[in-house]
């Protein structure tokens, strides 16, 4: 089983700026890939950000110039740094880590952490 503990979420004016992080931790196996996600209220779940074993990254056309993915891969942490915040970034950010055991691909995700833009 694998844990995922996400922190960084928080109040932030439009402009201001908040790091993310998730630490994985337990039966990992082999990292495939750790990412972001995003849900606001009525509506779905919306990848944000993701960055491969080999370091390829995918981010989502709204948050590009403004969010930058990054990985420990020592301490099996992926960091989002949220600049430039707009109102319609607010959502509850998941953490998302896909793993595999070599024969076996999983799928873990985190409880998810509020990020609010508001003046």
């Amino acid at each position: 089983q694998v844990q995922l503990v996400e922190s960084g979420g928080g109040l932030v004016q439009p402009g201001g700026s908040l790091r993310l992080s998730c630490a994985a931790s337990g039966s990992i196996f082999s990292i495939l890939r750790m990412g972001w996600y995003r849900q606001a209220p009525g509506k779905e779940r919306e990848l944000v950000a993701h960055i491969t074993s080999d370091g390829t990254i995918t981010y989502a056309d709204s948050v590009k110039g403004r969010f930058t993915i990054s990985r420990d891969n020592a301490k099996n942490t992926v960091y989002l740094q949220m600049n430039s915040l707009k109102p319609e970034d607010t959502a509850v950010y998941y953490c998302k880590v896909v793993r595999t055991s070599g024969t076996n691909v999983y799928v873990d995700w985190g409880r998810g952490t509020q990020v609010t833009v508001s003046s």
